[in-house]
């Protein structure tokens, strides 16, 4: 709570506990899903969400994102710059973490959001889709959300699933998110794995 205030108070976002902040902090480049996070803004923020959103590249971009900070003052933040010390701020105080790519070889952000406590939210592909693995209700596994199709209705209605947990169910919401901070992903795990694949090959 400390941290979401923080981040609230440096970025211009209004000082609301209740209300989800969905972050970005990537390049802004198609290659990173932003034409459908520019073409669902609107839809986006039509839920009862903050958004904040860190990063530089297409001016087509940055100028969407400048866009809905005017029209959504207080509600909608929009840093179009390089920074380290409000990266860390928002990947410590979101809520939910947005990575909507089109391919994604490995991808660190998921991971280090899922570290602080943010939730992910991806398109299921490479890196993405191996370490984020889509929340269950019936069974509560999982460790984010995600979706399959490259399109914006597929993203909004899965956005629209994590806001919901995070307002209707919020201690199915805070279980989520842990399981999410207690993701072991150093490379003690990955070189475990490793032996253990030419292990069964030399057998």
């Amino acid at each position: 709570k400390n941290c979401k205030a923080a981040l609230q108070q440096m970025s211009g976002l209004r000082e609301n506990p209740d209300a989800p902040i969905i972050a970005c902090v990537s390049r802004l480049v198609r290659h990173k899903g932003f034409d459908l996070v520019t073409a669902a803004i609107h839809e986006i923020m039509g839920m009862d969400v903050q958004m904040i959103v860190l990063g530089t590249g297409d001016w087509n971009y940055e100028e969407a994102f400048r866009q809905a900070q005017n029209q959504y003052p207080g509600r909608f933040a929009a840093h179009m710059m390089y920074s380290p010390n409000l990266s860390t701020a928002i990947y410590g105080g979101a809520d939910l973490f947005l990575m909507p790519s089109i391919s994604e070889p490995c991808g660190l952000s998921q991971m280090i959001a899922m570290r602080y406590g943010a939730v992910p939210i991806v398109r299921e592909t490479g890196g993405l889709k191996d370490t984020v693995h889509a929340y269950e209700a019936w069974n509560g596994a999982g460790n984010g959300f995600s979706f399959t199709n490259y399109n914006a209705g597929d993203m909004c209605y899965v956005i629209g699933e994590a806001v919901d947990l995070y307002h209707q169910k919020p201690e199915a919401y805070k279980a989520l998110r842990k399981r999410g901070m207690a993701e072991d992903f150093s490379w003690a795990r990955s070189a475990k794995k490793y032996r253990e694949i030419y292990d069964s090959i030399c057998k």
